[in-house]
């Protein structure tokens, strides 16, 4: 049975309904609401018309859907993190970006190439597949902004301030390696010309835009000379959703790092009056705008996986994933963190939950145009992945979490 038009309302509403309550009557069982939505998205796929349920055929709506998910999580996580940037503070999390990603960009382009993959092509599954999710791993990710006028900025949880603010600066670092596997397969650009405008002309137009418009905006709503225009004082967390599209959309014209940019924008205006209690009604807004958002991609990954999303996979695309998910991350990023303060217990934490999810589904529908002959084979990778990730790591993460805080 199918269903269409008007009957799609009921069936979406109650499929939100059960993906809100199984994590609740299945806690015992370590269900984390992305598995319980995933789930409820593949009983939706068998009641509605599964003709447009596909990436493939949608890859537009699928982008833009996608970006404002990534964007959406990403303010949520600058607005979160308590510990100021800094070179030295943020340590592990520089290992993480410039250390661990790279490595593993290479070491998951490399398996593709062993397992007959054509270069470009192992090259974009790996970029494609590198950045950790701010969407789906809030379970291991900084509860929200400490305020009051006694608060201490800092972070006394290094796992989880690690995972949050990687996974807040990786969206958007992992897009140079997405246009260099763009440039191999239609040499549409020179290697230096790749170098300074995909490599860094494009990250510091998105640094440059979201500090100015971080402090700006910051400027305005603590310190304005007008009442009018002191948002803290009239209370309108709308605030945080105009940053983010306004970030976004005046960096994506700019040609610049959209991620970067609305991540950035986040932290500068959390600088501006830290202790401030509006952040947190701030980041209570988005939050609840990030989880309805998240919700629906988690339905939609599940609808597209009844509708056939996964028939593609190989062999080798299973293998990607696995490798992706069990060796590569866990393995690089122990390495990357040799010789840090961490606990073994710690390291091991950091380097095991690399989260995969929304930001992959934006860079594949954004580049896969180029890829066309190998599109359904690389949604079934990127489908098969994601589901693995948000299976393992949800399972994992309650668990794991709580060892930690008991050894703390």
């Amino acid at each position: 049975m199918t269903i269409d038009g008007d009957g799609l309302y009921l069936v979406a509403g109650l499929a939100l309904l059960l993906g809100a309550v199984l994590p609740r009557l299945l806690r015992r069982y370590a269900v984390s609401a992305p598995i319980a939505f995933v789930g409820a998205g593949m009983l939706l796929g068998l009641a509605v018309d599964r003709t447009h349920l596909s990436p493939i055929a949608e890859p537009t709506l699928t982008k833009h859907l996608a970006a404002l998910t990534v964007i959406v999580a990403l303010m949520g996580v600058g607005l979160a993190i308590d510990r100021p940037i800094n070179l030295f503070t943020w340590t592990v999390t520089w290992r993480l970006l410039f250390v661990a990603m790279p490595a593993g960009i290479a070491a998951l382009t490399g398996v593709g190439w062993l397992l007959g993959l054509a270069p470009a092509t192992a090259l974009l599954v790996a970029a494609v597949l590198a950045p950790t999710d701010p969407v789906l791993a809030s379970d291991v990710q900084v509860d929200g902004p400490t305020t009051g006028e006694d608060a201490e900025l800092d972070e006394d949880d290094e796992v989880r301030f690690a995972l949050t603010s990687e996974a807040g600066l990786n969206d958007g670092l992992a897009a140079p390696f997405v246009y260099l596997a763009v440039f191999i397969a239609t040499k549409s650009l020179s290697p230096w010309q790749w170098i300074a405008w995909d490599v860094v002309g494009k990250a510091v137009i998105g640094v440059a835009i979201g500090v100015g418009a971080g402090w700006l905006l910051g400027r305005m709503t603590f310190s304005a000379p007008s009442r009018s225009l002191r948002l803290s004082e009239s209370r309108e967390p709308v605030l945080a959703l105009a940053m983010t599209l306004g970030v976004y959309g005046l960096t994506q014209v700019l040609h610049g790092y959209g991620f970067i940019a609305a991540f950035v924008a986040a932290l500068t205006l959390r600088s501006v009056e830290s202790k401030h209690e509006f952040h947190g009604e701030l980041h209570d807004f988005i939050g609840e705008l990030e989880h309805i958002l998240t919700w629906g991609v988690l339905l939609l990954l599940g609808a597209a996986v009844t509708a056939g999303l996964l028939e593609p996979l190989t062999s080798t695309g299973a293998a990607v994933g696995v490798l992706l998910v069990v060796v590569v991350r866990p393995l690089l990023g122990w390495l990357s963190l040799a010789r840090s303060e961490l606990r073994r217990s710690e390291r091991w934490a950091i380097s095991a939950f690399g989260v995969r999810g929304v930001s992959s589904v934006y860079y594949l529908a954004a580049t896969g145009a180029q890829f066309r002959d190998e599109l359904p084979w690389l949604w079934a990778t990127l489908g098969f992945t994601m589901i693995l990730s948000v299976v393992v790591h949800g399972i994992a993460a309650t668990p794991v979490m709580r060892f930690l805080e008991r050894r703390s």
